[in-house]
C-alpha cells in the first residue's frame, strides 16, 4: 500500500510540475502583457458581441491573428500580444474558410454593410459560402420607434416586412467594428484591405492602358484594387446597394469632369451623403493612410471609365495635390 501511494504521489507531483511549467506559469507571465499603444478594453456591448461571436462559431472560419508573412499583408500588420491585452478569451481562430477580421472595423466600418452581410452574407459578397445568420434579426410589419430597418437589397430581403436587427445582431456588429489593428512602429499602410508593409510605399505603377485625355494609367491594377476595397460594397457592377451604399455607374461625382470630389472622397472617406437624391447613412472609410497616390488614382480612374462612365482621367499628381489640402 505504501509503494502504491508512493508511486501515485509521485505521478501526480510529475503531473504538477508538467502543468506548472506549461500552462500556469506561462499563463501568469502572459497576463502581464501591456496593451499595445492605443489598444482599448471592449466596451459592454462589444464585450457582449464577443460572446455571440464564440457562441455561433465564427471563430471556425475566421481568424484574428495575421502572420508575419506576405501573403497575410492584405489583412493588416503582423499581430503583436499586446493586440489581445483586453481580448478573453482570445479568438484567434485556426482557419481562414472565411477572411481574417483584425480589421474588419477598418476596411468595412458601416454597420449597414455588417448587418446585410449577417442577414444574407451574399447580398454583398455575391462569391460568399458564409452561412446567413437571420435568426439574428426579426421581420416586422412596421418599424418600432427608436429602430431603423436594415436595407437588405430586394433580392435578398423578405417578400413582406422589415428586417431589424436583434440586441444580440447589434451587439455582433459593435463586437466586429471593434476589430482594428492601431499602428506599430517601424509599419506603414500600403496596399488594400488595410495592409501593411515595412517598405515604402510602391512608386507609381508603368501606365499599360490609355485612358481618354492622353493620361494612361495601369488599368488592370485599378480594377483589382477596386475589387479589393470598393467591390463590397459599391458592387462589382458599380450599381451599388438601393438604400446602402451609392451607385458609382452615372454618379455624377465619378463622371464630373472635374476630379476633386471624387479624389477627397476615397481619400477621406464619406458618412451621411445624399446623392440622386437619396440619402445614405453608411460610412466609407478613407483611404489616405492605405493607399499610395498612384493607387488611388488607378482606382478612381477605373471608377471613371467603366459602367459607362467616360470621365476626364485623373493623375497621381491630382491625388496628391488633394491629398495635400487635407480632409
Amino acid at each position: 500500500m505504501k509503494k502504491l501511494l508512493q508511486i501515485a504521489g509521485g505521478a501526480l507531483l510529475v503531473y504538477i510540475v508538467i502543468v506548472m511549467g506549461i500552462a500556469v506559469i506561462p499563463a501568469i507571465d502572459l497576463s502581464k502583457t501591456p496593451p499595445g499603444p492605443g489598444v482599448k478594453p471592449l466596451t459592454a456591448l462589444q464585450a457582449e458581441g464577443s460572446a455571440v461571436y464564440a457562441a455561433n462559431g465564427c471563430a471556425y472560419c475566421h481568424t484574428q491573428q495575421v502572420r508575419p508573412l506576405a501573403e497575410d499583408k492584405v489583412f493588416g500588420r503582423p499581430s503583436a500580444p499586446g493586440d489581445f491585452a483586453y481580448q478573453t478569451p482570445e479568438l484567434l481562430g485556426s482557419e481562414r474558410t472565411g477572411p481574417d477580421l483584425s480589421t474588419i472595423g477598418s476596411s468595412k466600418p458601416s454597420d449597414v454593410w455588417q448587418y446585410i452581410h449577417l442577414f444574407d452574407p451574399r447580398a454583398v459578397v455575391p462569391e460568399s459560402v458564409m452561412p446567413n445568420f437571420k435568426f439574428l434579426f426579426h421581420v416586422v410589419a412596421t418599424v418600432p420607434p427608436g429602430e431603423t430597418a436594415v436595407p437588405v437589397p430586394a433580392a435578398f430581403a423578405p417578400k413582406q416586412g422589415k428586417v431589424i436587427p436583434t440586441p444580440q445582431a447589434k451587439a455582433l456588429v459593435a463586437y466586429l467594428l471593434s476589430l482594428k489593428q492601431t499602428p506599430m512602429p517601424g509599419y506603414a499602410m500600403n496596399g488594400g484591405m488595410g495592409g501593411m508593409t515595412s517598405a515604402a510605399p510602391a512608386a507609381a505603377p508603368a501606365p499599360t492602358a490609355a485612358a481618354s485625355g492622353g493620361y494612361s494609367y495601369d488599368a488592370a491594377k485599378g480594377q483589382s484594387l477596386f475589387m479589393a476595397n470598393c467591390s463590397a460594397c459599391h458592387q462589382a457592377t458599380g450599381e451599388g446597394i438601393p438604400g446602402a451604399f451609392p451607385p458609382l455607374k452615372g454618379n455624377a461625382a465619378v463622371d464630373a469632369d472635374d476630379p476633386t470630389l471624387h479624389i477627397h472622397t476615397v481619400l477621406q472617406g464619406a458618412h451621411g451623403v445624399t446623392i440622386g437624391g437619396v440619402a445614405y447613412s453608411s460610412v466609407m472609410p478613407p483611404f489616405a493612410g492605405q493607399l499610395s497616390d498612384a493607387d488611388i488614382a488607378n482606382i478612381v480612374n477605373y471608377e471613371r471609365s467603366s459602367w459607362g462612365n467616360h470621365a476626364k482621367p485623373a493623375t497621381a499628381a491630382d491625388v496628391a495635390a488633394v491629398r495635400a489640402k487635407g480632409p
